[in-house]
């Protein structure tokens, strides 16, 4: 009878876990900084700020920073925590190549509004996409996802044809990440936001370019492997020896790698190429 009413504790105590870790997941896969309505960004170098309003409620803020020559036009998106405030710092790594940038915040991130689902985020990003091809041929265009970002920008890829999709510190999907830690929950259960980065890239018809860190311990760069053999031959990964999460914009070797994609530089041929710089 002890033995019954422990288990039964246990299974109890294992539910309410389940319960609670499904009502604050929010908390844990998104750190927002939130801007007031009228924060004016400051910038040294040209930009404009822009806002799509998708629906009642739900306003998409971002900012386009301006090359001095043109080539294309990237569409940055970040990760999980703060604002296009602080992750504008990235713009010049494309800037220089001659892209303009364009960064968004999702909902509730920065000065964006709406309650954020997956599919709404999604939603969001297609809305942007599709105005921004009013004016911008899509051959034109680069999404480049970073950590968080990765899967977002890996569903947007997979439903139009964009010169080329780049993924930084990607990851397999959320409820892979989250197994590392709840091995014992029932995670894809839990998971409202599940983002299978796996899954979209598989229909991503331009050519993908993952660049990891190799010391990357939040998301091991086998995670980007995996997405690789997914891929179906349209992927190629690089690898940033001594890449950590959240360094790899330090290291020169992330620069010589992005700008040699930027610049064409990269062979994009069919098949599986792992490139172990």
């Amino acid at each position: 009878m002890a033995g019954i009413a422990l288990l039964t504790i246990l299974f109890a105590s294992w539910i309410f876990i389940s319960i609670i870790l499904t009502l604050i997941q929010e908390f844990f896969l998104f750190h927002p900084e939130k801007l007031p309505r009228d924060f004016e960004f400051k910038f040294e170098i040209p930009f404009r700020e822009l806002n799509y309003d998708v629906k009642p409620g739900v306003r998409i803020n971002g900012l386009i920073f301006s090359a001095e020559k043109r080539r294309g036009t990237v569409i940055y998106f970040h990760g999980n925590t703060r604002s296009i405030k602080g992750w504008s710092r990235f713009a010049k790594d494309f800037l220089r190549n001659g892209y303009d940038v364009m960064m968004l915040d999702y909902r509730g991130f920065g000065k964006s509004t709406g309650t954020r689902s997956e599919r709404g985020i999604n939603n969001d990003l297609q809305y942007v996409y599709n105005r921004l091809t009013e004016t911008i041929p899509e051959q034109e265009i680069v999404i480049y996802g970073r950590s968080m970002g990765t899967g977002f920008a890996t569903k947007l890829a997979s439903s139009n044809n964009p010169q080329m999709l780049i993924l930084e510190s990607a990851y397999y999907s959320i409820a892979d990440i989250a197994r590392r830690y709840l091995f014992f929950m029932p995670v894809s259960l839990m998971l409202r936001f599940k983002v299978r980065t796996y899954k979209w890239i598989q229909y991503v018809r331009c050519p993908v370019f993952l660049i990891h860190g190799g010391s990357d311990r939040l998301v091991p760069w086998r995670a980007s492997q995996r997405l690789l053999k997914k891929s179906g031959g349209t992927a190629r990964l690089f690898l940033v020896p001594g890449g950590r999460h959240n360094n790899l914009q330090k290291l020169p070797e992330y620069h010589r790698i992005l700008d040699n994609i930027l610049l064409g530089k990269v062979e994009a041929e069919p098949g599986i190429a792992v490139n172990l710089v």
